[in-house]
């Protein structure tokens, strides 16, 4: 789960990670309101738009600005619309909220983050003098720029460790062990708040010598989020997709893509095969959607419901491998997401082409149920037959 900056900021200054003094809102008035609240001498205003996409200066959505009343002026112009970045794709992001901070210039910029590294079990620090740039350019242009530091969760990160990396970064011994500070205080964070990455990006040293987070990220492992109520609390659905949202309701796991085939499978593994196989026929998949393998009528109907929002969908592939979930199951699931569509005048999955792969328990029992249906179902008994029936179905 990701949360806002502003979120991401309150928890940095918990944890003793050096932060601008700014306050957040919803209106512009509240904006203006809350500059002249934390306006300081000689200090500007920054007006940052809150979504969950980067590169947000590059959409608008950061604004410097010189007084209460020049925040006011660009907070109305980027509250209530959608953001487009580079990150967000065309449609962007609602901005139902601004951060305003006080700034003054920077002297030097510096990247840090903790993520967990799965090839070494293990979460890692890492930090770089090319601060402000994507980490990733970085890492392709200039590695040699990068500092990688893997510490024991348990354990955090050793305070001379922390020292002897913070003093490659910088010849400032103020700046030193304030970064050192900091690279603590994130690795703590990171493992109390089962974060899957903490980032500052640019950490920075000021023209007055201040050391500050200029911005933050940070996102949570959804599987622990029964630990973390607070931060479960701080979920912002008008930044997620509607259908994974919905999804999540009924345990299914589900990603949307851009394509034109809906897919519904049982088992990540079958789901990431049947995407692969329907791109090698020449086709494109709209989602990624795994019902489970213990599934039932209900998330099976959740899960065409859910597919059949997506108005780029011309044809659905099902393909069902029945061991703990029965074939039969999958048929009446099917049925009962068409009457319940039905039922509120979507029609849209009679006159779309459906074909079906089922195979394993109770399988027979399932073709029967849909045999006896009035739905228009392309039976196919092979992956490679599935996938070439759906592309050429849509072909038609």
């Amino acid at each position: 789960m990701n949360i806002h900056e502003y979120q991401a900021k309150e928890l940095f200054d918990r944890y003793g990670i050096p932060v601008h003094k700014g306050c957040v809102a919803s209106t512009p008035e509240e904006v203006y309101e809350g500059a002249k609240a934390i306006a300081q001498k000689d200090k500007i205003f920054v007006v940052k738009a809150q979504i969950h996409a980067g590169a947000r200066g590059k959409g608008g959505g950061i604004k410097l600005v010189k007084t209460p009343e020049e925040a006011r002026e660009a907070a109305s112009k980027i509250l209530g619309r959608n953001l487009v970045t580079p990150q967000t794709g065309p449609e962007g992001r609602p901005v139902q909220k601004v951060l305003i901070e006080t700034t003054s210039p920077i002297h030097k910029e510096f990247y840090a983050s903790v993520v967990l590294d799965r090839t070494e079990q293990a979460p890692c620090l890492i930090v770089s003098c090319a601060g402000g740039m994507e980490i990733e350019e970085v890492a392709a242009k200039e590695p040699d720029k990068i500092i990688k530091q893997h510490f024991c969760a348990q354990k955090g990160l050793d305070s001379e460790k922390a020292l002897e990396i913070a003093a490659k970064m910088t010849e400032d011994s103020t700046a030193v062990d304030v970064f050192a500070q900091t690279f603590q205080a994130m690795a703590k964070l990171f493992v109390e708040k089962d974060a899957s990455l903490v980032e500052i990006n640019p950490l920075a040293i000021m023209e007055s010598g201040d050391v500050l987070a200029i911005d933050a990220k940070i996102n949570i492992d959804d599987n622990a989020l029964y630990r973390q109520p607070e931060i479960l609390g701080w979920q912002d659905f008008s930044q997620e997709d509607s259908r994974e949202v919905e999804a999540k309701k009924f345990d299914l796991s589900y990603v949307g893509l851009t394509g034109d085939i809906g897919c519904i499978v049982n088992g990540a593994g079958l789901a990431m095969a049947t995407m692969d196989i329907i791109k090698y026929a020449g086709g494109e998949p709209a989602n990624f959607l795994d019902v489970g393998g213990g599934a039932n009528k209900e998330k099976v109907a959740a899960a065409f419901k859910i597919i059949l929002t997506d108005p780029d969908v011309k044809a659905i592939l099902v393909n069902i491998f029945g061991g703990i979930m029965r074939c039969d199951i999958v048929a009446e699931g099917i049925l009962a997401a068409v009457d319940e569509l039905k039922a509120v005048g979507n029609t849209r999955i009679e006159q779309m082409p459906l074909v079906v792969r089922l195979e394993g328990t109770n399988v027979e029992q399932g073709k029967e149920i849909l045999k006896k249906s009035s739905l228009k179902i392309i039976a196919a008994s092979t992956f490679e037959e599935a996938a070439q029936k759906v592309v050429a179905a849509i072909k038609v």
